[in-house]
């Protein structure tokens, strides 16, 4: 069997001297990059396809290379593929091996194509499947909202701004807002797409080649949609890393609002939800704690998204065209994103199925801090036919006096209501009720019974588009 006589690296007939070990080994992405090895064998399939298909190679060099590119893949997924770290990276990995299964025809495998493209190829083809790996798994998220907010419709609570008692709201229509966030996320990494779905392959190192290629067959053999159009441009470009790692770094935030929202809701001041023993965990000293921690692992690990963001935009900051060497580390910034979010969405789909309402607690909490004097202030409006700012301020009188009495709104009694303002009648109490504010919120996207209904109905019926 034939060895491979460029065993050593393919630039040492330039290259006279061996590689300092200290750059050998910085220099070397193997490690990061073996995971894009269908990818690559994917890639140089349809490339060498191509090359017959031109005219460019003999149909005896495709069968031998395409039959010894199946043979390296049966023996990277059998785990029998020695990775050698005097490779550089899984390109030069897998075309050595070429060398040692079919001998010299191997070399052919590079004709009219650049590692610059070979790469930027292989890690749109990687990122296309892990974009929609994470989106099935935010749907798998959102159907679990879906379930919890059918279940807690009619679970009254009180709405926050500034973490204060604002107005009274369906706990299914508060789970709602994140349904809203996830679905925003699903559509940057849609978006994304576009430009995955340019084709780089064939414009070799960055002028693009003398051979004559064509690059629709690989675009359609790969399943893009287009060609890219200039070649310099194709392998100095990273925007499609960015937008992803930017998509990645919004969706993690989105899971650590959401956490912290449940570790203050959790907490023994506000007791809104408890959290089964799957998913918390005990103290080395205090005997009675149960800890949020998966909770704040999801916060926590937010940061660690918003860094991998910020160090690829600082890598191209400063990058002249077209390709260099601080490139290469695109691939371990993606890949420790991409982990650490599907990580952190199959954590946060466990906490979900295993958190625990308690509605008595969420309607006493919602009975405290005035939360529907809005619908006070409204009932003078519409009944009265005052402005809203004179109902603003008659309704602020009579929270005023609540307070100095030491009374709910509800407690009052219509007498008092009328010492404030003599034309309140009796049907004011209809307006303040918890419930009937809630529904009486029926304004497109309100909190109101039938509109959360409605749209769980619609979430449900798009939730896989």
């Amino acid at each position: 069997m034939a060895k491979n006589k460029n065993n050593q690296a393919i630039w040492s007939t330039r290259i006279s001297k061996k590689t300092s070990q200290i750059f050998k080994k910085s220099g070397s992405s193997l490690n990061i990059d073996k995971r894009l090895y269908k990818e690559d064998i994917e890639a140089s399939t349809a490339h060498i396809e191509m090359l017959f298909k031109q005219k460019i190679i003999s149909f005896k060099i495709k069968a031998k290379i395409i039959w010894g590119l199946n043979k390296i893949k049966n023996e990277i997924i059998k785990k029998k593929f020695n990775f050698n770290n005097e490779n550089e990276d899984i390109h030069m990995s897998i075309e050595n091996r070429l060398f040692e299964i079919i001998g010299d025809d191997a070399g052919f495998v590079h004709t009219a194509r650049s590692r610059n493209d070979q790469v930027i190829t292989d890690f749109k083809l990687w990122l296309r499947k892990a974009t929609d790996d994470l989106i099935a798994n935010l749907n798998n998220t959102i159907k679990i909202i879906l379930k919890k907010s059918e279940d807690n419709i009619y679970t009254i609570m009180p709405g926050f701004t500034h973490l204060k008692n604002a107005q009274p709201i369906s706990f299914g229509h508060y789970l709602l807002a994140y349904v809203e966030m996830f679905n925003r996320d699903k559509k940057r990494f849609k978006n994304n797409f576009e430009s995955l779905m340019e084709n780089p392959l064939g414009v070799a190192a960055l002028t693009g080649t003398s051979f004559n290629i064509d690059r629709n067959f690989t675009t359609k053999k790969l399943k893009f949609k287009i060609p890219t159009k200039n070649s310099v441009d194709t392998v100095a470009d990273r925007d499609f890393v960015v937008d992803f790692l930017y998509g990645t770094s919004m969706c993690a935030m989105h899971i650590s609002r959401l956490a912290e929202e449940f570790i203050i809701w959790n907490s023994d001041g506000f007791r809104l939800i408890n959290l089964n023993d799957k998913i918390v965990t005990g103290s080395s000293i205090m005997p009675q704690k149960k800890n949020p921690d998966p909770l704040e692992f999801l916060r926590g690990k937010t940061g660690e998204a918003y860094g991998n963001l910020f160090s690829m935009l600082t890598i191209l900051k400063g990058l002249p065209l077209s390709y260099f060497k601080d490139l290469q580390d695109d691939k371990e910034i993606v890949f420790r994103s991409y982990d650490r979010l599907k990580d952190s969405i199959q954590i946060l789909n466990e906490i979900l199925k295993n958190i625990l309402i308690n509605k008595k607690r969420m309607l006493e909490l919602a009975e405290h801090g005035y939360i529907t004097s809005t619908d006070l202030a409204d009932y003078m409006v519409k009944e009265l036919n005052y402005s809203f700012r004179k109902s603003y301020n008659i309704t602020s009188k009579i929270v005023n006096y609540c307070e100095k009495k030491n009374k709910k709104l509800y407690e009052l009694k219509i007498e008092e209501f009328q010492k404030i303002e003599p034309k309140i009648k009796i049907e004011v109490f209809k307006f303040i009720d918890l419930k009937n504010s809630i529904n009486s919120k029926k304004s497109y996207a309100g909190t109101s019974f039938g509109n959360i209904k409605k749209m769980i109905n619609k979430y449900k019926k798009e939730i896989n588009k």
